[in-house]
């Protein structure tokens, strides 16, 4: 009788939320996402909102409804694959990144950036000094013969194509 009474008397009732309610409120922060959300980040979000929920359930229910999350990690290695017969650019500056002054040492590089539609490319140089980008370029496709011409005409920079020809 006296535990009864104890548990009538407890002024933090557990209150069940029902599935149904929950598998609603799941659906509609992955679908707030874009989809993206996995039960991680949708459980945090119920935290947030201040939904009382364990993780494994908000995993099972997800699972049940057929709702994943994307993940952030690379599913295929890197791009740069080095023929064996080619030779290795030579490396002018010894890795010493660091300028004394303004345009003496421009970097490069070519980054492949996944999207809808397929991959871009984009190209950039930055000053070593102020480690400002000086130019870049985007493009769909990632030949040689593109990128160098691309060079000499930048989308965004205040020096001219002869001082850009110095860095290829």
């Amino acid at each position: 009788m006296r535990v009864r009474m104890y548990r009538d008397c407890d002024p933090k009732p557990q209150i069940k939320r029902l599935p149904i309610e929950l598998a609603e409120q799941i659906r509609r922060i992955h679908a707030d996402s874009g989809e993206i959300y996995g039960s991680p980040r949708v459980h945090a979000v119920l935290k947030r909102e201040g939904v009382h929920v364990g993780r494994r359930r908000v995993e099972r229910l997800m699972r049940e409804d057929g709702l994943t999350g994307i993940s952030p990690r690379r599913k295929t290695r890197g791009f740069t694959r080095r023929g064996p017969e080619a030779t290795l650019a030579p490396d002018l500056v010894d890795r010493d990144f660091t300028a004394p002054a303004p345009n003496r040492l421009w970097v490069t590089d070519l980054t492949m950036i996944p999207t809808g539609e397929g991959p871009l490319w984009l190209s950039a140089i930055r000053d070593a000094f102020s480690r400002r980008v000086v130019a870049w370029e985007t493009s769909a496709r990632a030949d040689e013969e593109k990128y160098y011409a691309d060079q000499a005409t930048p989308k965004r920079t205040n020096l001219t194509s002869g001082q850009l020809s110095l860095t290829c």
